[in-house]
């Protein structure tokens, strides 16, 4: 760029030339019309050219100075987005690490992490996958928020509850079209039983089969579960290739039933309501840093929309 092309005179050029107006540029550029005048005179020097058509009562542009506003414009636009991403770049990176179930992050939270990365680009964001309840805190070297999924009391922190969810059983499309029929829950006894087990301290996380059964009024149905899996995908994937019935809650086959791989046989009916929710544990004390309050808000949002729409 030549050292002596007149930027202030093209920005003043520019105001004016979107209004063609001199008072108008000087109220958008906080200078006097005068200092306008000048500035645009001072680019039609440089160009040798007029740009702007003066008359009594107000100014027009020329077909020249027409042409040149539309290029200025887009320079000053691709010289701001430069700016703006330099400084973005330049701005020290908020760090936050957020510990959750394998599972969640898997099917729930991952895939609308894409809306909370748009949002914040300035926080580096860290996933821990981690089934085990942690006392978190502010500290950089450790996971700060939680997500857990149970009953509190939970020591040692604050707790706010996020989600809570039905269990039902889901299957793949073919396996109705080919198997066995599937049109009530004592069904179920022609069929292999897909089940998750989740334990923490020893103590099963998850309503399973026989509990499902009773509560849908079929406790004559014999379980026999001879697949069984520690992690929540790993059943699904089971469910989806036709291999079995999987028990899925609302929250963690959400997406998988909105794509159509897996579809609930029974509908809404014999829904059973899990006695555990999802709860953000947030530290005893103090108040987040703003890169933890950033995620909480934009957290609970999500939770809210979620619930408000769950299959």
């Amino acid at each position: 760029m030549p050292a002596r092309l007149p930027l202030n005179a093209l920005r003043a050029f520019a105001a004016a030339a979107r209004h063609e107006s001199f008072r108008a540029a000087a109220d958008e550029m906080h200078l006097s019309p005068g200092a306008i005048s000048r500035q645009v005179r001072q680019l039609e020097t440089y160009l040798n050219v007029p740009v702007f058509e003066r008359f009594a009562h107000g100014v027009a542009l020329t077909a020249r100075g027409r042409r040149l506003a539309d290029e200025v414009e887009s320079a000053l636009a691709r010289l701001a987005a430069g700016v703006d991403r330099a400084r973005v770049a330049d701005a020290p990176a908020m760090a936050l690490t957020v510990s959750a179930s394998p599972s969640l992050i898997q099917h729930w939270l991952l895939p609308r992490l894409a809306d909370f990365e748009a949002r914040h680009p300035d926080i580096d964001l860290a996933l821990e996958a981690s089934p085990a309840l942690i006392e978190p805190d502010w500290s950089p070297d450790r996971a700060q928020l939680a997500i857990r999924y149970g009953q509190g009391p939970w020591p040692g922190v604050r707790s706010r509850s996020l989600m809570s969810e039905t269990v039902f059983p889901v299957c793949a499309p073919t396996l109705l079209e080919h198997g066995p029929p599937l049109e009530r829950p004592a069904d179920l006894a022609r069929h292999r039983l897909l089940h998750v087990t989740w334990l923490s301290h020893q103590a099963e996380l998850f309503p399973g089969w026989r509990q499902w059964l009773d509560a849908a009024g079929a406790p004559q149905v014999p379980v026999a579960v001879r697949r069984r899996y520690s992690l929540f995908g790993m059943a699904l994937d089971q469910a989806i290739a036709g291999r079995g019935v999987a028990l899925a809650t609302s929250v963690l086959a959400a997406d998988r039933i909105a794509s159509g791989v897996l579809v609930p046989p029974f509908g809404t009916r014999y829904r059973l309501v899990s006695p555990f929710t999802y709860e953000l544990l947030l530290p005893a004390r103090g108040e987040p840093p703003p890169a933890a309050a950033a995620f909480i808000d934009w957290l609970v949002e999500q939770a809210a929309a979620f619930t408000t729409g769950a299959p």
